[in-house]
């Protein structure tokens, strides 16, 4: 079975300036917007929200459900966690007054293989939210890849540099986000955690090039020259962000989601407890995060996440 999680918009509380969001590194955001929805669609008021509906800061401590189905639903095999309300209203202003941005998380231990229909159903399912027609960029977020500025600073090879299969596998997942940005769904494309060698590598198997690399520089560092002078030089812009590359690993995802004092009620406490959750193997497919900013106000009005698992026998055979 597949479980489609996801926050609905955690700025429901009011829109925010950008620069109050920093501080909250992105997996935690994530699981305490996910207990605050779960939280939200039961109607059960969660403890310490300070007033807003979706306080990522305080999440509620109790997520314990005795029946999960009445606030989820399921469509063939998927399961709605919590069930998605049509009748969302979306944005709030026209389309032509925001700057949305999409990065999508492809999670460690998930075949390449599935990643073309991992990211057309992730951005699929951010229009039908935002109710919009195309994202203005997409950031894509590859398993293992990190960036070590001090590597990239002092001109030595990449430290986890990709086999050659590792980047065939970029490329070919690339192809995917071309089609994507050839239909009309996305205006540009980035990437993240792309140093100076590997845009080197990579950037000569593209059709439609990355106009964004988002990197994480640790501790406020300066960004390296010589990434600096290949942006430049290649009309890449370089963005900067905190966030966490396995951002839902399948353990934390089993925690969220079991039943248990703090879970949500819905899986079995270990794949094989006889505790009438679901039982299997649980991994985490992808996460998706989206951003909605009012381009003149410079404040986020929508925001949210969106997390596919799957769980049962087939999942470990399938990886």
């Amino acid at each position: 079975m597949r479980l489609l999680l996801s926050t609905s918009n955690i700025m429901s509380g009011g829109p925010s300036v950008m620069r109050r969001l920093g501080s909250d590194k992105s997996n935690v955001e994530l699981l305490n917007a996910l207990r605050s929805n779960f939280v939200a669609a039961q109607q059960i008021e969660p403890t310490h929200t300070n007033g807003a509906s979706h306080d990522t800061h305080s999440p509620p401590q109790r997520l314990s459900y005795n029946d999960y189905t009445t606030w989820t639903s399921k469509v063939g095999d998927t399961l709605y966690v919590p069930a998605i309300d049509p009748a969302t209203p979306g944005l709030a202003e026209d389309r032509s007054q925001y700057d949305i941005t999409v990065k999508l998380f492809y999670l460690p231990g998930v075949p390449a293989s599935r990643r073309c229909k991992h990211t057309l159903e992730a951005i699929e399912l951010v229009l039908k939210e935002l109710k919009i027609s195309f994202i203005d960029l997409l950031i894509v977020s590859f398993p293992g890849i990190s960036f070590d500025a001090d590597d990239d600073d002092a001109g030595e090879e990449t430290s986890n540099a990709e086999t050659e299969s590792d980047l065939e596998s970029i490329i070919q997942t690339w192809r995917t986000l071309e089609e994507i940005y050839k239909k009309g769904m996305v205006a540009q494309l980035g990437i993240a955690e792309f140093d100076s060698e590997r845009l080197a590598k990579f950037l000569p198997h593209t059709k439609i090039r990355p106009s964004v690399d988002q990197i994480n520089v640790k501790d406020c560092c300066v960004v390296p020259k010589p990434l600096i002078l290949f942006a430049k030089q290649e009309n890449i812009e370089l963005l900067t962000h905190n966030d966490c590359t396995d951002i839902l690993p399948k353990g934390t995802t089993r925690d969220l989601l079991a039943k248990g004092e703090k879970g949500a009620g819905i899986l079995a406490a270990t794949a094989d407890a006889e505790d009438g959750g679901l039982k299997g193997e649980i991994e985490t497919q992808w996460v998706v995060k989206y951003t909605a900013v009012v381009k003149d106000r410079g404040v986020i009005e929508n925001k949210g996440y969106f997390a596919l698992a799957e769980v049962g026998s087939c999942v470990r055979q399938s990886s």
